[in-house]
């Protein structure tokens, strides 16, 4: 029962997940998304609640943004008008003026103890909102916005203003949690980007800095990109994104690697932009960026060259040297295949009124007897021929195909790789999870994997995906194209592909030297398994009790329905029969929203601050012959200042953790509770802490580190 004045109302389940809310003769639906994520009508208007931890953000209807103060960690004060309304909450369990205890999930055998619950919702008078519904009242911004509540859209922002993780709780520290990098003394958690004490953020230093150098739409010179993007003040500074724009108390220069005895800020990463700077022309690195970069699931071994590649023996003979050719590197699996056909005819957009460009090349690379990878053979189309040259090593043209290969990587990375595989999928898990009951072993196990999923998704909507935003300022696909290669890679993508042991094998990639993600993944897909196998274990006695589970069943239903769009040539599951399936499944699903993301996530800025390493889109059209392809071309070809700036100041966003770190392991006790959970819960921060502590003697002894799959800083959900 709800009360509303001094009167009751009643309060009617349809189902598990539906609610209607009585209001005099009416009824209002409450639909709920999620323990901590709502939709709340106010008349004909949908109003999201967006969270951010225990902390709470009110979206209404206008864009506007409206705060809930947080008193304590459970329990807040919801302003309406001048009014306060207090909001008491046992455990996750949101309550209005009273308190209704829960039973926890548990074990068989273990003690019971409160569970998360959803609460009541209060409504009023049909088409409004009473004093303390969230949906309600003016905007009580007046002191410190506790919650970062600005708007996400506000003025020149590129950025959307706020620190896009919001407040969070204080992680609990666990002994035996492989921890993530410790901050040293004066390094400070990173402020909001529109703080108006951080000079208009970094997004607004960038861009005047790149404004007053050049205010065209393209570059004089290699020299001006110099100007722009090294030195003191611009993206290139040692690491971090651009401490001295900013004013943001940074960690020291000189902590170039990860280890026990060297601490370093968890917003610093080991891999140096200006490494990248020194080294991008050279085609050993073009190579290894396949394995280490920011998108290291693409490259195939070659065992046959596709129809469309006519590559010859004469053409690679002089990379490959005496005493082998092009058919014996073949069979004996030294040559790789870097294939863009999702590219191909794909739409792309206009910036600055010029239209933008990108390729859909295959590229060809060699294993050498040294263990480096090298490009022997570039195509920029997918279509041979006269107008479809294959540029080689040495040879006019090469460094502009390089760069087309690079450009085209961003796009296919960006859209496919990150934004479907890293964001999308991840909310259709989410949203198929909230649906579960809070008690379902499931829910519970999935909960602190689906933490900000929402939250973060909404703001990519708003500020990236929107008519105008980022992805049109900056790419060469343009929102419209960006819809059309997503649209295309759910069509291609394989539940194959996103368990890491399986897509290493159908890659076969199993066997490269210096492969660094595959082996970071696979050391935390063992992990992962073996932690999820236990607790099914404890849940699911039986492979009978997983197929006659109808709230498991019509979960993984709505997953393959709406997640792939029922695409049975995926191989995604439409229902789980087994408990080796169901582990399978669920692992799958922790890994894409934690290690998996953070390797298409982390590398994004160290990588693409030197603009020339990655392109976010190209001016000019792929050329048609190696006569056209001249350094002049290859200047005009890059990106502008104005496309380069926005990209950079979101890159330098996104590619850093904000708020207190939650790294994978450090899901709270309170969810699967009792002694079974606990050991296993401690187990497998025994592997993280083990995966880490090798990991880290590894990247002491590289040149160029690979720390984006070192647990501790592996966020436990798509979070940034």
């Amino acid at each position: 029962m709800v009360t509303t004045g001094h009167q009751w109302s009643p309060l009617v389940t349809l189902s598990r997940w539906s609610l209607l809310v009585s209001s005099g003769h009416q009824w209002s639906p409450l639909v709920t998304l999620s323990r901590w994520s709502l939709l709340v009508t106010a008349g004909h208007c949908w109003s999201p609640v967006v969270t951010a931890g225990h902390s709470v953000q009110v979206v209404t209807a206008g864009l506007q943004w409206s705060p809930l103060v947080t008193l304590s960690r459970w329990s807040l004060l919801v302003s309406s008008g001048h009014c306060w309304s207090p909001v008491v909450t046992t455990g996750h369990s949101v309550q209005v003026g009273s308190i209704r205890p829960g039973v926890a999930v548990v074990p068989p055998g273990a003690a019971p103890g409160p569970v998360p619950v959803a609460g009541p919702a209060r409504h009023g008078p049909a088409g409004h909102a009473p004093a303390g519904d969230v949906t309600g009242g003016d905007d009580v911004m007046g002191g410190d916005d506790v919650t970062g509540g600005d708007d996400v859209t506000g003025g020149d922002d590129v950025t959307g203003g706020d620190d896009v993780t919001g407040a969070a709780p204080a992680a609990v520290a666990h002994p035996e949690l492989p921890p993530g990098p410790p901050r040293p003394a004066g390094c400070a958690r990173r402020r909001r980007v529109s703080d108006p004490g951080v000079n208009g953020g970094q997004r607004g230093q960038i861009r005047i800095r790149l404004r007053g150098l050049r205010s065209g739409s393209s570059w004089r010179s290699f020299g001006d990109i110099r100007a722009a993007l090294e030195g003191p003040g611009t993206p290139i500074s040692g690491g971090c994104p651009s401490p001295a724009a900013t004013n943001i108390p940074r960690c020291p220069k000189n902590v170039p690697k990860v280890s026990p005895s060297v601490p370093s800020c968890p917003q610093v990463s080991p891999v140096s932009p200006e490494y990248v700077l020194r080294h991008w022309q050279e085609d050993a690195f073009f190579g290894e960026q396949f394995l280490s970069g920011v998108n290291p699931v693409l490259l195939r071994r070659c065992r046959r060259l596709p129809p469309n590649f006519p590559v010859s023996e004469a053409m690679v003979a002089p990379s490959l040297g005496p005493g082998t050719s092009l058919r014996r590197e073949m069979e004996g699996g030294r040559l790789f295949l870097a294939d863009y056909a999702l590219l191909d005819g794909l739409p792309t957009g206009h910036i600055g009124g010029h239209p933008q460009f990108v390729a859909a090349p295959l590229c060809l690379l060699w294993l050498s007897p040294r263990g480096r990878l090298l490009p022997v053979a570039i195509q920029l189309s997918q279509r041979p021929g006269p107008g479809s040259p294959i540029f080689l090593p040495g040879g006019r043209g090469w460094a502009l195909a390089k760069l087309c290969v690079r450009g085209a990587h961003f796009v296919l990375h960006e859209m496919v790789a990150h934004l479907l595989h890293g964001h999308f999928l991840p909310e259709a898990f989410a949203v198929a999870t909230h649906r579960l009951p809070a008690a379902h072993p499931v829910h519970q196990l999935l909960l602190p994997h689906l933490r900000f999923t929402f939250h973060i998704n909404i703001l990519a909507r708003e500020t990236l995906l929107s008519p105008g935003g980022i992805i049109d300022q900056a790419t060469a696909v343009g929102r419209e194209g960006t819809l059309a290669l997503v649209a295309r890679g759910l069509a291609a993508l394989t539940f194959r592909e996103l368990c890491a042991p399986e897509d290493v094998a159908e890659r076969g990639v199993g066997d490269i030297p210096g492969y660094h993600y595959r082996d970071d993944a696979l050391d935390i897909w063992d992990a992962i398994h073996s932690y999820v196998e236990g607790i099914v274990a404890l849940f699911y006695a039986e492979d009978s009790e997983v197929a006659e589970d109808e709230e498991l069943q019509e979960w993984v239903g709505e997953i393959f329905t709406y997640g792939v769009l029922g695409n049975e040539k995926s191989g995604f599951p439409s229902k789980l029969c087994s408990r080796p399936e169901l582990v399978k499944f669920l692992t799958m699903i922790i890994f894409c929203c934690s290690a998996r993301h953070a390797a298409v996530n982390s590398g994004q800025y160290d990588y693409a601050a030197w603009m020339p390493n990655t392109p976010g889109t190209l001016q000019r059209a792929p050329p048609g012959s190696e006569a056209e392809a001249g350094e002049e071309l290859l200047l005009a070809t890059l990106p502008g200042p104005e496309a380069t700036g926005a990209l950079l100041a979101l890159l330098s966003v996104v590619s850093y953790e904000g708020g207190e770190p939650r790294p994978l392991g450090s899901r709270s006790q309170d969810l699967l509770v009792g002694p079974g959970p606990r050991r296993l819960l401690a187990a497998f921060r025994s592997r993280l802490a083990a995966a880490a502590e090798r990991i880290r003697a590894r990247n002491a002894a590289l040149e160029l580190p690979y720390p984006y799959l070192e647990p501790g800083r592996v966020q436990e959900s798509v979070a940034i």
